[in-house]
């Protein structure tokens, strides 16, 4: 069973990093750094995989917005907490909204559909995109590598490597519980922001 693990992870881990970071993906780049450190992928991989996937969510959700505007969908997701806090933060400093935006729980979906219904133009919006993508998933998966160093000094040299594997996967599960939590709360307070902003 472990060796079947450490396979799919070897085969699939690297595409699974890419997915996680198209999404809110922080607990996928830092599990990619953490198998890094493990070295089932190197970790400039790890960095290239999290930065595409990172690139690629914000560029989709920017496009939806560009492109497709009335789409139900893209109506829908402009009724999501956080939209309009993201759509003013988006006119007053939209350098500084498109650099940081990805840094926020919660905010990252909307911020892209906010971005590509403003008035920032697509090849800025590009750069600065990839600007930040880079220094995301260096910071992440960077935190994975490292905190792979202190998890190995935790358990000691004795594991096998399918026993760290599980370990990491542990991490993962624990981190993604933590964020969604963080975005709960989060995303809470800017409901009950704008329903007395509505009163």
């Amino acid at each position: 069973m472990n060796e079947t693990i450490h396979h799919l992870i070897e085969q699939y881990g690297l595409i699974a990093v890419f997915l996680g970071c198209v999404a809110e993906g922080e607990s996928a780049a830092i599990l990619g750094g953490f198998f890094a450190h493990q070295h089932i992928f190197v970790l400039w991989q790890t960095f290239l995989a999290a930065f595409l996937g990172a690139f690629a969510g914000d560029t989709f959700f920017f496009t939806l917005g560009r492109s497709f505007a009335d789409h139900p969908y893209v109506r829908r997701l402009r009724r999501r907490p956080g939209f309009s806090r993201a759509y003013r933060l988006l006119n007053t400093h939209p350098n500084i909204f498109v650099l940081t935006n990805r840094y926020i729980y919660g905010m990252r979906l909307v911020g892209g559909i906010a971005a590509g219904l403003s008035t920032v133009q697509m090849p800025r919006f590009v750069i600065l995109n990839a600007i930040s993508s880079a220094v995301w998933a260096a910071l992440f998966s960077g935190i994975g590598y490292v905190f792979g160093l202190g998890a190995e000094q935790m358990v000691g040299q004795a594991f096998a490597r399918h026993e760290r594997l599980l370990i990491a996967l542990g991490v993962g599960v624990v981190v993604a519980i933590i964020a969604w939590l963080v975005g709960r709360h989060f995303a809470a307070r800017e409901r009950a922001r704008e329903d007395q902003t509505r009163s």
